[in-house]
Protein backbone atom coordinates (compact mmCIF):
# COMPACT_ATOMS: atom_id res chain seq x y z
CA UNK A 1 0.00 0.00 0.00
CA UNK A 2 2.64 2.51 0.98
CA UNK A 3 5.49 4.11 -0.85
CA UNK A 4 8.85 2.58 0.03
CA UNK A 5 10.07 5.73 1.76
CA UNK A 6 7.09 5.73 4.15
CA UNK A 7 6.83 4.11 7.54
CA UNK A 8 3.13 3.66 8.27
CA UNK A 9 2.30 4.67 11.84
CA UNK A 10 -1.40 3.87 11.70
CA UNK A 11 -3.92 2.51 9.22
CA UNK A 12 -7.47 3.52 10.11
CA UNK A 13 -10.42 1.81 8.40
CA UNK A 14 -13.99 3.02 8.11
CA UNK A 15 -16.85 1.03 9.69
CA UNK A 16 -17.53 -0.84 6.44
CA UNK A 17 -13.85 -1.80 6.21
CA UNK A 18 -13.70 -0.76 2.55
CA UNK A 19 -11.76 2.51 3.00
CA UNK A 20 -8.68 3.32 5.01
CA UNK A 21 -6.32 6.17 5.73
CA UNK A 22 -2.65 5.48 6.27
CA UNK A 23 -0.80 7.95 8.50
CA UNK A 24 2.92 7.80 7.80
CA UNK A 25 6.29 9.38 8.45
CA UNK A 26 8.93 9.88 5.78
CA UNK A 27 12.68 9.44 6.07
CA UNK A 28 13.06 13.24 6.31
CA UNK A 29 10.84 13.31 9.42
CA UNK A 30 7.80 14.87 7.76
CA UNK A 31 4.37 13.26 8.08
CA UNK A 32 1.63 12.58 5.59
CA UNK A 33 -1.48 10.56 4.84
CA UNK A 34 -3.14 8.74 1.98
CA UNK A 35 -6.65 7.35 1.47
CA UNK A 36 -7.29 3.92 -0.02
CA UNK A 37 -10.32 1.84 -0.96
CA UNK A 38 -10.54 -1.93 -0.94
CA UNK A 39 -11.04 -3.42 -4.41
CA UNK A 40 -12.83 -6.76 -3.94
CA UNK A 41 -12.18 -7.81 -7.55
CA UNK A 42 -8.43 -7.56 -7.11
CA UNK A 43 -8.41 -8.30 -3.39
CA UNK A 44 -6.21 -5.31 -2.64
CA UNK A 45 -6.08 -1.68 -1.60
CA UNK A 46 -6.03 1.11 -4.22
CA UNK A 47 -5.31 4.82 -3.74
CA UNK A 48 -8.46 6.92 -4.04
CA UNK A 49 -6.91 10.36 -3.58
CA UNK A 50 -3.45 11.76 -3.86
CA UNK A 51 -2.76 13.45 -0.54
CA UNK A 52 0.67 11.90 0.02
CA UNK A 53 2.60 14.80 -1.51
CA UNK A 54 1.47 17.13 1.26
CA UNK A 55 3.85 17.40 4.20
CA UNK A 56 3.03 18.03 7.84
CA UNK A 57 5.18 18.64 10.90
CA UNK A 58 3.28 16.34 13.28
CA UNK A 59 0.77 13.52 13.52
CA UNK A 60 -1.70 15.99 15.04
CA UNK A 61 -1.48 18.17 11.90
CA UNK A 62 -2.01 15.10 9.71
CA UNK A 63 -5.10 14.03 11.67
CA UNK A 64 -6.58 17.53 11.41
CA UNK A 65 -5.91 17.78 7.65
CA UNK A 66 -7.23 14.28 6.93
CA UNK A 67 -10.37 14.99 8.98
CA UNK A 68 -11.01 18.14 6.95
CA UNK A 69 -10.57 16.40 3.58
CA UNK A 70 -12.05 12.94 4.11
CA UNK A 71 -15.70 12.94 5.18
CA UNK A 72 -15.70 9.59 7.03
CA UNK A 73 -12.33 10.01 8.75
CA UNK A 74 -12.30 10.79 12.45
CA UNK A 75 -9.00 10.06 14.19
Amino acid sequence: MADREWVVLDSIENDERNRCVDIFVRADGSYGFEEFRFDPEDGGWVKTRYYADQRYASVEEVNLAAGQRIAWFRP
